[in-house]
């Protein structure tokens, strides 16, 4: 079986925020056996809408970054089911799933993962080449990536011959190259100082308003979480609350204590 678009969904621009792009059902992912057995993800079930930005909250050790694995296909989960763009992720193969990442999943790691032997706009032009795409047209689509990351110079220099923001944004353009429809981020700004990690998230809150991209970004900190539609908390693998945009102009202790999960939210 190969992995198919939806014909009639567009791959750029707003769309109806009804419509789901990611779905977990009753989805569980454990790690070890019987007594040893931890649950890092425990029951969770929620809908990420086409377009719209999520962010994912809580203490470390709470299951965020294995979910965003489990969204990105990069693990499978013990039970339960995860949909991206209609596809329950269970029936695709390996070849299938790594299709689906090359095309419409996207994912900004951490530590970025760019190559070093290659240059911005190689990085970049990687996804596609990899799908078959000639090299010409591969490289003028990544340009026209990086071009809307804020990129449009010295494009042919090597990762290291750029800042920690530019490095990451140049992360940014590769997951996101041939418009794709959901972008997965994992504390994107983790690396960063205050001002490039502004730019980092509203560059995301753009692309969910320029281009109806979905954005799923795990964070520690309030302030980038009230960029985003809708803010998940996570503690032992469940989802406690879900609420508005955390208020970037809440005390510390107010902060600290939303993402320790002590106060702000059920258990």
């Amino acid at each position: 079986m190969q992995y198919q678009r939806d014909a009639d969904q567009p791959t750029s621009g707003p769309r109806h925020p009804g419509t789901p792009c990611l779905e977990f059902v009753d989805v569980v992912k454990s790690f070890g056996a019987g007594p040893l057995e931890v649950r890092a993800v425990n029951g969770i079930s929620m809908r990420v809408a086409a377009g719209e930005f999520v962010a994912i909250m809580g203490p470390s050790g709470c299951g965020k970054s294995t979910l965003l694995h489990l969204a990105g296909a990069l693990e499978e989960p013990s039970a339960g089911r995860v949909i991206v763009d209609g596809q329950d992720l269970a029936t695709l193969g390996a070849a299938e799933c790594s299709e689906l990442r090359r095309r419409d999943v996207g994912y900004v790691f951490q530590r970025l993962n760019l190559i070093p032997a290659l240059t911005a706009v190689e990085n970049v032009m990687l996804p596609l080449e990899l799908d078959g795409t000639p090299t010409g047209a591969a490289r003028t689509a990544a340009v026209d990536a990086l071009n809307r990351v804020g990129l449009d110079h010295h494009l042919d220099r090597y990762p290291d011959d750029f800042s920690g923001g530019q490095q990451q944004r140049i992360a940014i353009a590769r997951a996101v190259i041939g418009r794709r429809r959901l972008l997965l981020a994992d504390e994107p700004t983790g690396a960063l100082d205050t001002t490039n990690s502004d730019q980092v998230v509203e560059l995301l809150r753009d692309l969910c308003d320029t281009n109806g991209t979905s954005v799923v970004m795990v964070t520690h900190e309030p302030r980038f979480a009230s960029w985003a539609d809708r803010v998940v908390f996570l503690r032992d693998g469940r989802i406690v609350d879900e609420t508005a945009p955390v208020d970037e102009t809440a005390s510390v202790d107010e902060a600290i204590a939303v993402d320790l999960g002590n106060d702000g939210f059920t258990a």
